[in-house]
């Protein structure tokens, strides 16, 4: 039976990946953690609820869950705002939740990931890490690092010869989370959490939902001229005022 720890699993699409695991007959038990409760129409028996502040430094917490076999991390937060408008305790925070949170995570359970065991493990990343997002300098930053820390530790997994990875899951906005101060509405991202959930379990190491139908024109765009695809991403993040 299946074990699972999702950081980050209070709300939006951490809630939708546990509440889609919880009706797995395969998993019996889905580590839930988070800085702030879960909403108690969501809970369900095979949820356990764990706080923590990501910002701590002390993750010997994390040897409480030597039994599971999934690590999700979902949790992260992001602002819209021009870098002059960036108070420097934002830049802090972002980068100790966003990037260094997920790394040390992520070190705590590195054994595992090396072993010939089965291990499933995904990050929730972004399609800002992959290319220049103005007005979301210091988030696509974060992302960012993750990206290239995800990418090069899955060398060395795939050199050591485990058939274990790091999914890096990057989607652009989802609609149905509070990240932009909306609320969770798992009827809009449960098929976004069924489409991780398959590529978390078929151990591959990137998902850029919409890839096709948006992602990789824009990326092609980005490629050809950084600067022209900069402008037109800031153009398009004032008109649309998220």
């Amino acid at each position: 039976m299946r074990r699972a720890l999702i950081v980050g699993g209070a709300n939006g699409i951490g809630l939708t990946i546990a509440t889609l695991m919880a009706q797995d007959s395969k998993y019996e038990k889905i580590y839930i953690l988070d800085k702030v409760a879960m909403d108690s129409k969501y809970d369900c028996d095979k949820f356990s609820h764990h706080t923590f502040d990501l910002r701590s430094d002390d993750y010997s917490y994390f040897d409480r869950f030597s039994d599971i076999d999934t690590l999700m991390i979902t949790a992260g937060f992001g602002r819209l705002a021009h870098f002059a408008d960036v108070e420097e305790q934002h830049i802090i925070d972002s980068f100790s939740v966003n990037t260094t949170a997920v790394i040390r995570i992520i070190h705590h359970f590195y054994k595992r990931l090396l072993g010939n065991e089965d291990f499933y493990c995904g990050v929730m990343g972004s399609i800002a890490g992959f290319m220049s997002s103005p007005l979301f300098a210091i988030y696509g930053a974060t992302k960012a690092a993750l990206k290239i820390f995800i990418e090069s530790v899955n060398v060395e997994l795939e050199m050591a010869g485990t058939s274990n990875r790091i999914l890096n899951i990057s989607p652009g906005s989802i609609k149905g989370t509070a990240f932009y101060n909306g609320a969770t509405d798992l009827s809009v991202t449960t098929a976004l959490g069924a489409q991780i959930i398959s590529h978390l379990e078929s151990k591959d190491d990137l998902f850029i939902p919409q890839y096709e139908e948006i992602f990789k024109h824009v990326l092609e765009r980005y490629h050809d001229d950084f600067r022209a695809e900069g402008r037109h991403s800031y153009e398009y993040k004032m008109k649309s005022n998220r």
